[in-house]
């Protein structure tokens, strides 16, 4: 027979590392928050830019012929993506830290970026970037 004591606790449930599930005391915290949004097109070039740069630089991979062939892409998509390297540091480091893009159109297009690339002049790009920043639809703000 019962004696008539009543105990409440607040728990919540989560699974362990295999699949169990665990009993924690107090109430489920709140989810951890997450950026809405995805990391833009360009910023993942520019990164992947540097990276290839890296393999060849240490000797990892010959040359960029052959990150094409292993990336089963042509040799000229490589060349795009690595000439991203010709920009400016600054402009590089502005494009990895681009705003997550929450939509589908991005705030700076690859085409745009591969102009800018093209000029040697590093102050000549970064005036040129800075009319792609102040465009009406850009939401990046300028160096």
């Amino acid at each position: 027979m019962s004696d008539g004591i009543t105990m409440s606790f607040k728990v919540h449930f989560t699974r362990g590392q295999t699949g169990q599930r665990l009993m924690h005391e107090g109430t489920k915290p709140p989810p951890a928050s997450v950026a809405v949004g995805r990391v833009p097109r360009i910023s993942r070039l520019m990164a992947l830019a540097i990276r290839f740069d890296d393999l060849v630089r240490r000797g990892e991979v010959a040359d960029f012929a052959e990150i094409a062939e292993l990336g089963q892409v042509t040799r000229a998509r490589v060349s795009q993506i690595v000439n991203l390297l010709n920009l400016d540091p600054t402009l590089q480091e502005a494009i990895l830290f681009l705003p997550l893009v929450a939509g589908e159109r991005e705030t700076v297009s690859e085409r745009d970026v591969r102009a800018i690339a093209a000029e040697p002049d590093w102050g000549r790009q970064r005036e040129i970037w800075l009319k792609v920043c102040n465009s009406p639809q850009s939401v990046i703000r300028p160096l």
